[in-house]
């Protein structure tokens, strides 16, 4: 079987401009990728999140599976020559703060990652992981502190039934949505969204004025404010705003 590793040639971004995105929030940032890109969907579908109240952030390493086809993958030479074994490959690749997002079919029966391969990811600085699909190990994998959007779990391995590791590093299809390598992950409770990466300095500047007035906005709200006048804000209540702005932070 032919190895489909393809190198890092995206150039992560400086930490602090993750972190902003992460603040903004998917919700937020979904509306702005569609309103500033055209975007109309960043949502990756299926994945959801393991330990409600968290949010991870960072550049996606991404890994494909396929399903199994016996005249071209046999599952025996994986564990006659565990380098084979493609979805090591991806953790590999991963540096601190990044994501490894998985196109592993939807499928809910084998196990992309377990114990030993997260407990790696974790101890190299891995964000997390985003997979449509499942891993094994629930308990343990948990424990290791990764922030995890799957599916499920599963008692299965990576191979048992019906998928195996096709290409480390390449443009996929996760939850229905398109991912290249480097593209920036943001998961929260709300789901997972795409922000590629050309744009993150874009949409940083758009949405986080965006989250700004929705800070003056609630507060108004939540004091008995029109919600014909603040959301969305009028002239008049954007004049307020901007006054407002003058003595509070970003961010409340």
């Amino acid at each position: 079987m032919e190895t489909q590793v393809h190198p890092v040639r995206f150039q992560r971004p400086e930490r602090v401009k993750i972190e902003q995105l992460k603040e903004i929030g998917s919700a937020t940032l979904s509306a702005e990728l569609k309103h500033k890109a055209g975007i109309r969907n960043s949502h990756i579908v299926g994945p959801v999140t393991q330990e409600k109240g968290r949010v991870i952030g960072g550049p996606a390493i991404t890994l494909q599976f396929m399903p199994i086809r016996e005249d071209y993958y046999e599952d025996k030479s994986e564990y006659q020559e565990v380098e084979k074994q493609l979805h090591r490959h991806a953790l590999y690749l991963a540096e601190a703060g990044d994501i490894v997002v998985v196109d592993a079919r939807a499928d809910m029966q084998s196990g992309v990652f377990g114990e030993m391969m997260l407990t790696y990811l974790q101890g190299k600085g891995g964000e997390g992981i985003v997979v449509d699909g499942v891993v094994r190990d629930s308990q343990p994998a948990l424990e290791t502190g990764l922030g995890m959007w799957v599916r499920g779990f599963t008692p299965n391995y990576h191979i048992q039934t019906g998928i195996f590791p096709f290409s480390v590093n390449c443009p996929i299809a996760c939850g229905g949505r398109l991912v290249f390598p480097g593209d920036i992950i943001i998961a929260d409770d709300d789901g997972v969204v795409v922000v590629p990466l050309q744009l993150v300095d874009d949409i940083i500047a758009h949405a986080g004025t965006h989250k700004d007035w929705e800070v003056f906005s609630k507060l108004r709200l939540s004091e008995g404010g029109d919600l014909r006048k603040y959301y969305p804000l009028t002239e008049e209540a954007q004049q307020e705003f901007e006054e407002w702005k003058k003595t509070h932070k970003s961010g409340g």
